[in-house]
């Protein structure tokens, strides 16, 4: 077994690296943008990958701003939510992202199981997105 160790890994061509084996299949890429940020009081990025910025749209709502624009839409988002401090420390919210656009992804975040079904700002918001070569 090797390992590699270098400061930086650069694809031969604009798109994206890809990781492969020995015979040359495709075993995996890396994410195109992720984001972790506040979405309670005003809305701040905590640290994030090609994310440019995120919009407050509603109580709830979110609009996650590409600082590189996807080729497509036929991306993946995962993410989670939480409201951490409000007496259920821990328990994660759920999440729904939709508009897919090249240069951003909505998402609403929804309290649970307290408040099933309604909107809430979400002390921690967490998306990344896998796709869009």
């Amino acid at each position: 077994m090797s390992t590699l160790s270098v400061g930086t890994i650069k694809s031969a061509s604009s798109a994206a690296p890809v990781i492969q084996n020995s015979s040359g299949t495709e075993k995996g890429q890396f994410a195109k943008a992720w984001v972790n940020f506040n979405g309670t009081g005003t809305v701040a990025i905590r640290d994030s990958f090609n994310v440019s910025s995120i919009t407050d749209d509603a109580t709830g709502e979110y609009t996650i701003n590409f600082a590189n624009a996807m080729s497509d839409t036929n991306y993946l988002v995962v993410g989670m939510s939480s409201q951490d401090g409000t007496g259920d420390i821990g328990h994660f919210d759920a999440i729904t992202f939709l508009n897919l656009t090249t240069s951003d992804v909505e998402c609403e975040c929804f309290g649970s199981p307290n408040e099933p079904g309604t909107e809430t700002d979400s002390v921690i918001v967490g998306a990344a997105i896998f796709g869009a070569n």
